[in-house]
């Protein structure tokens, strides 16, 4: 009877509670009886508990969501510097074994390559590196067997060369769901990961956003993105580059104001190298030197390089 009675009193202490509280309010305060035989110091206990409350995920399927086409945003001007907000601390891998980037983000063969390759075996499991929703699931041009996810802060990732795909487009997936088979479908010289970061179409230096040790690490959880990290003509494929997260608009801002230097070519000097070692495109030389690839160069001729 003392049990029932306990319960009697802890249910109408909780159902009063309820009817009082305020849904703003953080905390739940109940008063249970003390029903101990040999502790007389209070009647009635008062115990405070914690609300936990969580925001309602954004609607990021109410714009631009197609599931035909690879990019919705080819008609849409983005304007720079993007910004991006992550609530995370970490991603998920997108492949189980140690990550092996075999060709980066940037400039290679004559071309932009707008993604980094992840080595792995057809057959190897992939995964979404966040929580979102996958937006296209199906065979895209170049990029063979492919899905593409989009996230709850409007970017998405895209996992390409895929052999086979295990979801279809509305599934909601969580960080580190199943996606599918790597393989070598598409345009692709071997099995690999062909893993791509966007937003609304633009994409983004995968390297800039997270770092691929095995921390699996988010750089910041607010990243500003210039064009430099958008752009394959500012990277090398070869090369891994230099980041320096920019985590406010007013940094990113400043970051667009070019520094220049003045380069005194030296002998057996070639624009290709002049801009393979400073890691600046050689039409921005030739632009701002007011020359072509096709000119040569003399040995103490000075030419303005903006970095």
């Amino acid at each position: 009877m003392k049990y029932f009675a306990f319960c009697v009193a802890l249910f109408s202490s909780i159902t009063f509670s309820f009817a009082q509280q305020d849904s703003t309010l953080t905390s739940l305060k109940i008063k249970i009886p003390n029903t101990s035989l040999f502790d007389k110091s209070e009647q009635v206990k008062e115990v405070e508990i914690p609300l936990v409350t969580s925001d309602a995920l954004p609607d990021i399927k109410a714009e631009f969501w197609d599931t035909t086409v690879y990019n919705p945003y080819k008609d849409i001007e983005v304007k720079f510097p993007l910004q991006l907000k992550f609530t995370d601390t970490t991603y998920a891998s997108p492949v189980a074994h140690k990550k092996v980037i075999t060709s980066r983000y940037g400039w290679r063969r004559g071309r932009p390559h707008q993604g980094i390759d992840i080595d792995l075996v057809t057959g190897d499991s992939v995964v979404s590196v966040l929580d979102g929703i996958v937006r296209f699931a199906g065979y895209s041009y170049g990029h063979g067997k492919t899905v593409v996810v989009r996230h709850y802060n409007g970017m998405e990732t895209t996992y390409a060369h895929l052999s086979r795909i295990n979801v279809k487009a509305n599934d909601s997936i969580a960080k580190g769901g199943f996606l599918g088979k790597g393989g070598n479908t598409g345009n692709s010289r071997g099995s690999h990961l062909h893993l791509v970061a966007s937003f609304k179409g633009e994409r983004i230096h995968p390297e800039y956003l997270f770092d691929f040790s095995p921390a699996n690490k988010i750089r910041a959880q607010e990243v500003w993105v210039t064009q430099e990290w958008t752009r394959a003509i500012f990277h090398n494929s070869r090369r891994v580059s230099k980041v320096n997260v920019l985590e406010s608009e007013e940094a990113a801002l400043a970051s667009l104001v070019k520094e220049k230097t003045i380069y005194t070519v030296r002998k057996g000097d070639t624009l290709y190298g002049i801009a393979r070692r400073n890691n600046i495109p050689i039409s921005l030389i030739c632009t701002s030197n007011k020359i072509k690839k096709s000119s040569p160069l003399k040995i103490g001729q000075k030419l303005v390089l903006e970095l």
